[in-house]
């Protein structure tokens, strides 16, 4: 089966290297155009260093990016992370269509940041879904879905790094096969239970420290490492990373306890106890080296 591989960054380079390893017939790879100033795209390096055929179109409309399409003649084309819109009719060029890579259990959590807003939520499981795409966003019929577990422990981090990521990569592949196999699934999604949110920004990730201590704790871990959520110290953003749950008791915002390695602040129910940071002026650091600088002790408000 001749397949064209169309995707970016991390994901789509570990699923093109899986299907390379294991011997599918990969006559193209699409990719994002370069942008100024940016890195470039992990796909566009790996391709070219497997001597693939490289293709960065600016849309899929124009009919010479079309016609270019269709002299691969592809049996099908596989998005693994897409960032620009492929219409029906570049859709359809393949022989078997086009199916598409979501980190979501679909028609849940439609939409750029499908895997914050579960773990922001509360939400015990999640998962990731190989579909059909059509013009809709992350619409169309499921062609596999795999679900995954979400620990109380767990950040956006290590649901993406850890689970999502290498899941997903074997579940391409498993699709890749079950259209070769003939006759591969084609289940509609449920509208009736589809959610949509967009992307994950600063704006969502500010700490209200007036809220329940499980609402706070999800808003940080599920924007642990991306955007990071936030408050104030001095006027200035803080930015809080890895932290727990504890006992404490104060006023919401209230810094109740400044530890070794650590510091508390007090919320509804509960209290935050934060373990990483990044200040305004500086990279990550550890609590126990913003204490250090910025002279937080017990007492302290932070926000607003």
């Amino acid at each position: 089966m001749r397949i064209i591989v169309n995707g970016q960054q991390a994901f789509g380079k570990a699923c093109l290297e899986a299907m390379l390893e294991r011997g599918d017939d990969v006559v193209a790879v699409y990719c994002a155009p370069d942008k100024e100033g940016k890195p470039v795209d992990p796909v566009k390096e790996f391709a070219l260093e497997k001597g693939l055929t490289l293709v960065q179109p600016p849309n899929y409309t124009d009919a010479e990016v079309l016609d270019e399409l269709r002299a691969f003649n592809a049996d099908l084309m596989v998005m693994a992370y897409m960032i620009i819109f492929v219409p029906e009719e570049a859709r359809d060029i393949p022989t078997h269509g086009s199916i598409c890579f979501h980190p979501s259990l679909l028609p849940k959590h439609r939409g750029p940041s499908s895997i914050n807003w579960p773990i922001m939520g509360g939400a015990t499981k999640s998962g990731l879904t190989i579909f059909w795409p059509d013009d809709g966003l992350d619409e169309g019929d499921i062609l596999l879905q795999k679900e995954i577990d979400i620990t109380p422990d767990d950040t956006l981090g290590s649901v993406y790094f850890d689970k999502i990521f290498p899941l997903g990569v074997e579940t391409v592949l498993e699709a890749v096969d079950l259209v070769k196999a003939g006759d591969p699934p084609h289940i509609a999604q449920d509208e009736s239970q589809a959610t949509y949110e967009s992307w994950c920004k600063k704006a969502d990730a500010e700490i209200d420290w007036s809220k329940p201590v499980d609402e706070v704790y999800n808003l940080i871990r599920g924007t642990n490492p991306q955007p990071g959520a936030w408050t104030t110290h001095d006027g200035n953003e803080l930015k809080i990373f890895d932290c727990a749950k504890v006992d404490a008791d104060g006023e919401p915002g209230e810094v109740t306890d400044v530890a070794d390695d650590s510091f508390t602040v007090a919320v509804q129910g509960g209290g935050i106890q934060i373990k990483r940071v990044r200040p305004h002026d500086d990279k990550k650091i550890s609590a126990a080296d913003f204490v250090a600088a910025s002279g937080l002790a017990k007492g302290t408000r932070l926000g607003g």
